[in-house]
């Protein structure tokens, strides 16, 4: 790694793999098991999975809650067991009126948009008396999860368009793949946003391929690839894998109070110092050498670390 005091590493997680496939691959390339994630994707799900290394890690909680943005297909006509293409088939009703739908589509997705309440899909990881939820589903057990408050803030249609699908039992149906975009809230799901659209419409409906293209201001132009990484690592070993430093992971994601020595010193003793960004629950203390030297709750008139990092370490 460029600066072993570690930062953030953001991947293109590719289809197939977990969240955990590819933290256990950047354990490796990165010479360190001190890597983990910031919010989990599917396995059939691709894009921008934020990783911190070494001290990066410390960040990660501060990524969780931010917003996100994905490309997904929502198939109408047929609902899974999943809300996704993984799961068995739960209703197969097909479309039969392309046009009608089609008419119905920017009202149904009205409803959906904004503040929201919504049920999670029941494979979440959401914990139901200490187990999963997903784990309950699989073992053959009702799961019914509460509806919870969420933003979507942009639900944008990009295309329709009429394909065939053919259920585990019966002939071939006509569905309509919907290919949108959305931005929302942390604790939103996409899949249920598609099993609640294809109930609107009374056809049933399902993810079939999703891409996160957002978390919150690291882009998917910002990602690199598992097969790039890899290729650097071989080259070039674990030093050769730049990470972007924690200062300036920072920087990006949180507001920022910029610290006297003094108060740098101060925080790093536990003691609060006056609050610069008055109501922010997360700030980025930064000294004058650039360094991250915590993470601040300034919701108060004085201001106390929420995070200490260690002082030394270039662009820490």
């Amino acid at each position: 790694m460029t600066d072993r005091s570690g930062g953030l590493l953001v991947v293109d997680k590719p289809a197939g793999w977990t969240s955990h496939d590819v933290v256990a691959r950047a354990r490796r390339l990165c010479g360190t098991r001190r890597v983990g994630h910031a919010g989990t994707l599917d396995p059939m799900a691709t894009g921008v999975l934020v990783l911190g290394v070494e001290r990066g890690t410390k960040l990660l909680t501060f990524l969780v809650g931010c917003d996100k943005s994905y490309a997904a297909t929502i198939r109408l006509g047929m609902a899974t067991l999943t809300d996704d293409a993984e799961g068995e088939t739960t209703q197969a009703l097909g479309v039969d009126d392309v046009p009608a739908l089609e008419a119905a589509l920017p009202a149904a997705v009205a409803a959906l948009t904004g503040d929201i309440e919504q049920v999670p899909s029941s494979v979440s990881a959401i914990k139901v008396k200490g187990v999963r939820s997903y784990t309950r589903v699989r073992q053959g057990d009702t799961v019914d999860l509460p509806a919870r408050p969420v933003t979507v803030s942009r639900f944008e249609v990009l295309s329709v368009r009429p394909a065939s699908e053919t259920p585990e039992v019966g002939p071939p149906i006509d569905v309509v793949d919907v290919d949108v975009e959305v931005d929302v809230s942390s604790g939103t799901y996409v899949r249920a946003l598609a099993r609640d659209l294809g109930e609107a419409l009374g056809v049933g409906g399902h993810l079939t391929a999703l891409r996160r293209t957002r978390v919150g201001r690291f882009e998917i132009g910002d990602a690199v690839s598992l097969d790039d990484l890899t290729a650097t690592s071989e080259t070039d070993g674990p030093d050769g894998i730049s990470l972007l430093p924690i200062a300036a992971a920072a920087r990006a994601q949180l507001p920022v109070h910029e610290v006297s020595a003094q108060e740098a010193t101060a925080l790093g003793y536990g003691q609060r110092i006056p609050s610069a960004v008055r109501g922010a629950d997360a700030v980025a203390a930064i000294d004058p050498d650039g360094r991250l030297v915590a993470v601040l709750d300034e919701t108060r008139d004085t201001a106390r670390a929420k995070v200490v990092f260690a002082a030394s370490g270039t662009g820490a």
